[in-house]
């Protein structure tokens, strides 16, 4: 099976295509994208996912999956928001 492992970044994606025997695995497409060696990143600690949705290394894939190498959000949505609400508004 064909699938695609994702790394985006600010300015660029990296995306590699991998082909996988039948009944592969997340953490198995993942370590034969190379990725986490290219961009210096613990395998282990990473989160993945598939059109958004976070999924475990263990996930089974299937044939057309593009697995998505997810980054921590810089920001707590909750505290982006609180401090949007404690800015002044201008009036107008």
């Amino acid at each position: 099976m064909r699938v695609e492992v994702v790394y985006a970044m600010a300015e660029t994606q990296d995306i590699v295509a991998v082909e996988l025997p039948a009944g592969a695995v997340a953490s198995q497409a993942l370590a034969a994208s190379g990725l986490a060696a290219r961009h210096g990143l613990a395998a282990t600690q990473l989160q993945l996912g598939i059109a958004g949705r976070k999924l475990s290394p263990e996930s089974p894939l299937r044939d057309g999956d593009r697995v998505a190498i997810l980054r921590p959000l810089a920001t707590d949505p909750k505290e982006a928001r609180r401090r949007r609400a404690r800015k002044p508004r201008p009036r107008g």
